[in-house]
C-alpha cells in the first residue's frame, strides 16, 4: 500500500508543477505590455543616455568615446552652465516653498469658507488649466512695463512699477508670480487633505486651550505632513526641470527677436535650458546627456534627502 502511494507522488506533482508554470506565464503574459513600455521608454533611454554623455556626439555621426572630457567641461569650461546652475537654484529655494506655501494658504482659506466655497475653489484652480506657452505669454503682456495692465495699477496708487521680465532682478520673481498663480493644483491636493483632518482633533485641541497657531501646528500640519512632503518633493522636481516658462517669457519679453539664452541678462536661464542648447541648439548631443545625467542625480539626491529627513522625523516624533 506504502509502495502504491509513493510511487503515485510524482503524478501528483506533475500536474501542480504544470500549473505553476501556467500561471507564471500567464502573470508575465499580463505583465508583458509594462515591462516592455519600462525597458523601451524608460531604462532604455536611460541607458543611452549615460552612455552618450561619455562620447562625443552630434546624433548624425558616429558617436566617439571621450570619456569624462564632458564632464570636465562641465565642472570648468561651459562658460554659461554655473550662471544656469545659480537660476535653477534660486528658483528651487524661493519659488518652490513660495508655492507650497501660497497653495496650503489659498487651501486653508476655502476650506473655511461656507458661502460660495465652490465658486472659489474653482476660481482658484482654472489658472492651473491654462497652458504654460499661453499663461507665460500672457503674464508677460500683462506685466509689460509701459503697457501692462500691472504697472497702470501700480501707477494709480503711486507706486512706480519695475519693468518685470525686462530686468535682470525682476525676471525671477516675476516668474515666482506665475507660478503662484498657476498652483490650482496643488490647492486642491491641500485642500482634499484639510478636510480630511479629524474635527475631534480641532475640538480636543479647543478644549485644551489651543490657539489657532497651535492648532495649525500640533494638529494640521502632523495631519497633512505626508501630503506637504509630496508637494514639496514634486515641487523640486519641478523647480529642477524648470524650462518653458522661463524660455517663452525670455523670447516674448525680448520681442518674440532669438535673444540671448535667459534674457534679460542671463537672469532667466535654468539649467534644462542650458540642456536644450547644448543639444539642440549646438548639436552637442554628447555634452547635453552628460547635463541631463547631472540633472538626474541632482534630482534623485534632493528626493532621497527630503524623504529620510521626513522618516527620520516620523521616527523621533512617533514615541511622543
Amino acid at each position: 500500500m506504502a509502495t502504491h502511494q509513493i510511487a503515485q507522488l510524482p503524478l501528483v506533482k506533475a500536474p501542480l508543477k504544470a500549473r505553476m508554470r501556467r500561471n507564471r506565464l500567464r502573470v508575465l503574459l499580463f505583465l508583458a505590455p509594462g515591462l516592455v513600455g519600462f525597458t523601451v521608454f524608460l531604462i532604455y533611454p536611460l541607458v543611452m543616455t549615460v552612455w552618450l554623455s561619455f562620447t562625443n556626439s552630434n546624433m548624425i555621426s558616429q558617436a566617439q568615446f571621450v570619456g569624462l572630457r564632458n564632464y570636465r567641461y562641465l565642472l570648468d569650461g561651459d562658460p554659461l552652465i554655473w550662471h544656469a546652475v545659480r537660476n535653477t537654484a534660486w528658483l528651487v529655494v524661493i519659488m518652490v516653498p513660495a508655492q507650497v506655501l501660497f497653495a496650503l494658504g489659498v487651501a486653508m482659506v476655502t476650506a473655511r469658507l461656507k458661502a460660495g466655497a465652490s465658486l472659489f475653489r474653482t476660481l482658484f484652480y482654472l489658472p492651473a488649466l491654462a497652458p504654460p506657452v499661453a499663461a507665460t505669454v500672457a503674464f508677460v503682456c500683462m506685466f509689460n512695463p509701459n503697457s501692462g495692465p500691472v504697472n497702470r495699477i501700480l501707477g494709480l496708487l503711486g507706486i512706480h512699477g519695475p519693468l518685470w521680465f525686462n530686468s535682470p532682478d525682476w525676471s525671477k520673481p516675476a516668474l515666482t508670480l506665475l507660478a503662484l498663480w498657476g498652483s490650482g493644483t496643488m490647492m486642491v491636493i491641500f485642500l482634499a487633505a484639510l478636510l480630511e483632518v479629524p474635527a475631534e482633533l480641532y475640538e480636543a485641541a479647543e478644549l485644551d486651550g489651543a490657539g489657532p497657531w497651535h492648532r495649525f501646528r500640533y494638529v494640521t500640519l502632523p495631519t497633512i505632513s505626508p501630503v506637504v512632503l509630496f508637494a514639496t518633493v514634486t515641487g523640486v522636481i519641478a523647480g529642477l526641470q524648470y524650462f518653458t516658462q522661463a524660455m517663452v517669457a525670455s523670447q516674448v519679453a525680448n520681442g518674440n527677436i532669438q535673444p540671448a539664452p535667459g534674457y534679460p541678462d542671463g537672469s532667466t536661464l535654468t539649467f534644462p535650458q542650458q540642456l536644450y542648447i547644448a543639444g539642440f541648439n549646438q548639436f552637442h548631443a554628447g555634452y547635453a546627456c552628460a547635463l541631463a545625467v547631472v540633472l538626474f542625480v541632482v534630482a534623485m539626491a534632493f528626493t532621497v534627502v527630503l524623504l529620510r529627513r521626513a522618516s527620520g522625523f516620523d521616527i523621533e516624533e512617533s514615541p511622543r
